[in-house]
């Protein structure tokens, strides 16, 4: 039990940014060390592809997790 614990104690998150797919972005395919530094990076990227339109960011977050996994903090199509 006390590994375990550990394991998650020290695990240092990393954030990634994912296509409309769920799947790694295909040009924003970078780690980083918070979720405000990964959307700041989205952000800048999509209001330079489609402009500061109003309409919906198809970038999507998701945060590493101590087993290895992925989870999703914010899906693809949701408003900035």
């Amino acid at each position: 039990m006390w590994e375990m614990a550990s394991v998650h104690a020290q695990h240092l998150r990393h954030y990634r940014l994912v296509d409309q797919q769920g799947s790694p972005h295909p040009v924003l395919d970078d780690l980083y060390d918070s979720l405000d530094a990964a959307w700041a990076e989205a952000m800048g990227w999509w209001q330079e592809q489609v402009g500061a339109s109003q309409g919906p960011v198809e970038i999507g977050v998701e945060v590493s997790t101590a087993s290895g996994d992925w989870r999703t903090l914010r899906y693809p199509g949701g408003s900035a």
